[in-house]
């Protein structure tokens, strides 16, 4: 999985009770756009992502 900055990641919920988190990737701390990245998810947190099987990174929208 590859990202670069201003990319969208959603965690999709693992249960039904659980929705999903969308967050703007403001760091990618891996080499040549790999994991990890530091996302900034839309309540506010920041958290360092190791994105797993449940994972998706939406590109950002090109200008």
């Amino acid at each position: 999985m590859r990202a670069r900055v201003g990319d969208r990641l959603c965690v999709h919920g693992r249960t039904v009770s659980r929705p999903d988190r969308m967050g703007d990737v403001v760091e990618v701390r891996g080499p040549d756009g790999q994991p990890p990245f530091l996302v900034r998810f839309d309540d506010g947190q920041e958290r360092l992502v190791f994105p797993g099987p449940d994972c998706e990174v939406h590109p950002a929208a090109e200008a």
